[in-house]
């Protein structure tokens, strides 16, 4: 308490602190609740009716207070702090981590009443009232406002939500709650602690209750719309208010459902030739306001994007007539076309109708062509040239009119001058019914046309001006590809950036032009780094670089020179950081995980001594502009990003950067708007689950290099995980100049072998029942669920509880078991090792699942350690394992323990439990398997037979070729099917 204390008087300004004094010695603070962690006290000022709430947090030596002043800290933390130092040691004997209520030795003199609230009914009416609790138990109702009452007895506490109350409770008239208010009532009454009905404890809930929508098949055909009351209600109150279990939660809907459920269930059916407008326009409408659940599968699938109705014109020649039939249509190609009132399905996903936008294009098409919809209409000779004008000028796309205006081929015509790039596609074309003998005008269409016309199948693309030509397809069969990364790539002005001189060159050698002169400087990079120049290693280096790490600083020094950026993707434990702090130069600023930054300080002081270290994080952190190396988390990246941007760096470095494997994620658009002439993302697992992530960490170190997000997933990813060994070896051979990954088994040599093996566990009687129960439940649900859409990561998720009755009973929801056989033979070999004096490493990715594990290791008498995402002295546990007298065991959480540590005492790693993720549990093991370890390493992975874990070694190998297809020599990733899902279960 003396720490705390001292905090906050260093903090406070002499004023509050004064007046907290005073409010102290007054006897003006009175306890809630206090445990060995927090202490939450009301104080009451005599200049207000409200007495505001200061929450004190002993441990992080933080505090809150809700009377919204502007000083921090305030006079209420001040007199709440001072009036539980003063009794100290009375408090000392009793707290001992229990909850102490409504009571405190030192201010025994505070009032502490409250206001009760009672609910209570007539007929079908809510009624509401307010009741008085004072100190002693009595109890009066309360008349009049509580800010008169308080005012005038003074024995009661109020709150800032009671004022509110007190406020909205006079509209009341004879305390009757107006159904449009009571959503308001119960959403005010979250907080309070003494909510009554019918004098009976409750509490208060602003979550609505909705009714649910069911779909289900008909059996005279279609399907049936139920609407029903939503599961669990216990008991309808009054007009717009329900009690599930002992909470009060406001109906929602009422139009619907009537105040009090009374229309419930309702029912429509739809027949077959309606399914498309139920699911195009009613459904849309419910899912707005309810929870659709479809049970059958009847009901055609519906975009889950927005689709705008367009004009498609079908295009037909006959001889010397163009024939036209234009049609309102959805999707691209078409999944619903609109006939009069009613939406055909066409197939695929049934979009959500627009009617007014479907009005408009009505009336463009009959004020602009003087087209009907539906109505097919013949153009002969020049009209049909001239209506060709009119189509381009009207703006929407004409599908397959392949050559119908005469026109000759496209011919690129390029021009490589330096390195910039000018792409044209140029045609002679006569107008159409002219001698060929006339002159010839030059006919153009934009290179991105071409491209796109290409890339989605066309034969025809449409010219400058109007009218078509035909593509030129042999030539794009060759080089259009190389050509579409170019165009990406291709600044405004013509000229490309350095990222894209490898494919500049590739695309001038196929063309047999001479390769561009930008790409002589980065030739090394392409011919497999053997002509970079030999790394100069800083002066004040303290360590002895292996040769494969002299050639990671050579090829950082030569991105950094060039204003490259790059992936650095080594095997974890060959010294990623060691290299880092050897070739890069500059003022740089290292973003890591919080885990990991005591690391990355340590190993800096170790290798550069002579560099000075700043660590920006924490509550008072400040840039210092005279720091050599800055550290700082993504966390502070994300809430400080525009400072951190507005800095000058000369390098970014990312540790662990597949934190931002998602591109879309609040960090990882953080992270791109850092500034620097050179940016590094440094990841042994730069591919985890899906390729999107390669995309993330290149999209940071080079941005531009892959394209845009939507080109990357088209042109690479999808077709990478369907297998197309082309599309795998033209993202490695794009990405190659940038990556640089180099494996333990070819270059660290002098490392010990590390041994894999798995250890079978049969589950008992007892726990293959449970198992089994489990198994049949979650396949039944996973079953129905995944006909409704869900998606393959979601039912993975869904799976959990299987996989964790196949590690332990008292896992489960409801069950208990003291040990498990998985346990009992862990247990058994750490018990074997410890014997022999070696050390384990025993990983699970659930706490809980270690929480089950400690008591056997004290049954045992075995020694243990645990780190996990509640640690807070990371360096003191990693210390204290490694320490020659250190424990035999270290317990570690996959997610707080799989990154960033050294654990080279230990020469035995153990997986508890399976993940999907093969490259986080080699992430785990690689904890031991470094440099600097001296002895074998042995990693068990324990697997209940006849079990999901067995089927999750399959699912393993599967990602371990995505990631190998992009970035090793493996063969096509596979995607994971629906089939595979659910042969996890069998």
């Amino acid at each position: 308490m003396p720490s705390f204390l001292e905090t906050v008087r260093k903090a406070c300004l002499s004023g509050p602190w004064s007046q907290g004094v005073k409010l102290a010695r007054a006897s003006a603070v009175s306890v809630e609740s206090k445990t060995a962690k927090e202490a939450i006290l009301r104080v009451r000022t005599p200049d207000s009716p409200i007495a505001p709430t200061v929450t004190l947090f002993f441990e992080d030596l933080e505090w809150s207070c809700d009377c919204a002043g502007k000083v921090d800290p305030c006079s209420h933390v001040a007199a709440a702090v001072i009036a539980l130092e003063q009794d100290l040691v009375a408090e000392a004997t009793e707290s001992n981590g229990e909850t102490l209520s409504h009571r405190d030795p030192g201010t025994r003199g505070a009032p502490s009443g409250h206001v009760a609230y009672q609910f209570g009914r007539r007929g079908a009416t809510l009624l509401f009232e307010r009741i008085v609790v004072k100190p002693g138990g009595e109890e009066r109702e309360l008349e009049g406002t509580l800010a008169t009452y308080v005012a005038r007895r003074g024995d009661v506490l109020a709150t800032h939500d009671d004022m509110t109350l007190d406020r909205v409770a006079q509209g009341f008239s004879r305390g009757i709650v107006p159904v449009a208010k009571i959503a308001q009532l119960l959403e005010l009454l979250e907080s309070a602690k003494d909510v009554r009905l019918d004098g009976h404890a409750v509490r208060t809930s602003r979550e609505p209750v909705l009714p649910t929508v069911k779909i289900v098949d008909a059996k005279a055909g279609g399907v049936t719309v139920r609407i029903e009351a939503a599961r669990g209600i216990t008991e309808i109150v009054a007009h717009g208010i329900v009690r599930i279990g002992t909470t009060l939660r406001p109906l929602r809907e009422m139009d619907l459902t009537g105040e009090r459920l009374e229309k419930l269930p309702a029912e429509r059916h739809f027949a077959e030739v309606e399914l498309a407008t139920l699911a195009g326009e009613v459904l849309p409408a419910l899912e707005g306001r309810l929870e659709v659940r479809v049970r059958t599968s009847r009901v055609p699938g519906r975009s889950s994007s927005r689709v705008r109705p367009r004009i498609l014109f079908e295009l037909a020649q006959g001889f010397h007539a163009l024939s036209v039939l234009p049609l309102i249509v959805y999707g691209d190609p078409p999944t619903a076309r609109v006939d009069g009132d009613k939406l055909v399905h066409l197939g695929g996903q049934v979009p959500v109708r627009d009617v007014s936008r479907e009005r408009t294009l009505v009336a463009d098409l009959r004020d602009k062509l003087s087209l009907t919809v539906g109505r097919r209409v013949d153009f002969e000779g020049k009209e049909a040239l001239r209506f060709a004008e009119r189509l381009r000028a009207f703006g929407d796309r004409v599908d397959d009119p392949e050559a119908l205006f005469g026109h000759a081929a496209l011919v690129a015509n390029i021009v490589v001058t330096g390195d910039e790039l000018d792409v044209r596609f140029e045609t002679a074309t006569a107008t159409a019914n002219e001698p060929e003998s006339e002159p010839q005008s030059v006919r153009r269409a934009s290179a991105m046309a071409v491209l796109r016309a290409w890339e989605d199948g066309f034969d025809v693309v449409p010219l400058e001006g109007g009218g078509f030509a035909p593509l030129p397809a042999g030539w794009l069969a060759k080089h259009g590809a190389l050509l579409a990364e170019l165009m990406e790539a291709r600044r405004d002005d013509g000229t490309l950036s350095k990222v894209a001189m490898p494919a500049l060159a590739r695309f001038c050698e196929s063309l047999d032009y001479p390769p561009p002169p930008g790409f002589a400087a980065l030739r090394p990079l392409v011919d497999g780094f053997s002509e970079l120049p030999e790394a100069i290693l800083p002066a004040d280096l303290v360590a002895t670089l292996r040769p494969y790490q002299k050639e990671g600083v050579a090829w950082l020094g030569f991105l950094q020179k060039a204003e490259l950026g790059g992936i650095l993707a080594d095997d974890m434990g060959l010294g990623k950081t060691l290299q880092t702090l050897a070739g890069v130069t500059g003022r740089m600023l290292v973003v890591c995980p919080t885990s990991v930054l005591f690391n990355w300080a340590a190993e800096i002081a170790r290798f550069r001594p002579a560099l000075r270290i700043s660590t920006y994080h924490g509550p008072r952190r400040t840039l210092d502009a005279t720091a050599d190396i800055t550290l700082t988390t993504y966390g502070t990246v994300r809430t400080d990003q525009v400072p951190l941007a507005a800095a000058t760096w000369d390098a970014v470095v990312l540790d662990e950067a597949q934190a931002i494997k998602n591109p879309d994620s609040q960090t990882a658009r953080a992270v791109f708007t850092l500034p620097a002439r050179f940016r590094l993302a440094l990841s042994g697992t730069p591919v985890e689950n899906r390729l999107e992530e390669l995309y993330s960490l290149s999209h940071f170190a080079n941005p531009g290099l892959l394209g845009g997000l939507s080109d990357f997933r088209a042109r690479y990813a999808q077709r990478i995980a369907e297998g197309d060994a082309v599309a795998t070896q033209k993202l490695r051979q794009k990405i190659r100049p940038f990556l640089l990954r180099r494996k333990k088994s070819e270059v660290a040599r002098d490392l010990p072998p590390r041994t894999d093996d798995i250890l079978y566990v049969e589950l008992d009687e007892r726990e293959r029942a449970a198992y089994d129960a489990v198994r049949a439940a979650t396949k039944r649900d996973l079953v129905a669920r995944l006909g409704e859409g869900l998606s393959v990561m979601e039912a993975l998720e869904a799976l959990l509880r299987l996989r964790q009755a196949s590690c332990h009973a008292g896992l489960l929801p409801g069950q208990h078991a003291e040990t498990s056989s998985k346990v009992e033979r862990v247990v058994a070999e750490l018990t074997t090792l410890a014997a022999e004096g070696n050390r384990a490493l025993v990983f699970s990715q659930w706490t809980s699942f270690l929480d089950l594990v400690e008591p056997v290791l004290r049954r045992e008498g075995l020694g243990w350690l645990r780190l996990d995402g509640s640690t807070r002295d990371r360096e003191g546990v990693v210390r204290g394992f490694q320490d020659e007298s250190g424990p035999p065991v270290l317990l570690l959480s996959l997610k707080a323990g799989g990154t960033g540590l050294n654990l080279t005492a230990a020469d035995h790693v153990f997986l508890l439990d399976p993940w999907w993720n093969p490259a986080v549990e080699d992430q785990a093991a690689d904890r031991a398997h470094r440099i600097g370890q001296d002895k074998p390493v042995f990693v068990h992975r324990l697997v209940a037979k006849d079990t999901v874990e067995e089927r999750i070694l399959v699912l393993q190998e599967r990602k371990r070729a995505l990631a190998e297809a992009a970035i090793g020599d493996g063969g096509a990733g596979m995607g994971l099917t629906r089939d595979d899902l659910l042969a996890l279960l069998e």
